[in-house]
């Protein structure tokens, strides 16, 4: 019994998104676990803030720096 390796199951054949689709949402649910976790730790609190608030800093700065705000 020899299969071809190059022909698709009827399900990749009739939804060919269907499965990146799929593993798109797991990957979500992953994510917003990964997400509800790390906020549950206080130092990936503390992390997450300290992330945040490093990229606040940085939008702050560029929009000074290239005089789009001013104060």
């Amino acid at each position: 019994m020899t299969e071809n390796k190059n022909t698709q199951s009827d399900d990749q054949q009739n939804w060919p998104g269907l499965s990146e689709i799929d593993k798109a949402l797991a990957e979500n649910r992953l994510t917003a676990y990964t997400w509800k976790k790390t906020w549950a730790d206080p130092w990936g609190r503390l992390k997450l803030i300290l992330v945040f608030a490093a990229l606040a800093a940085f939008l702050i700065f560029v929009l000074v720096d290239e005089s789009l705000i001013t104060f």
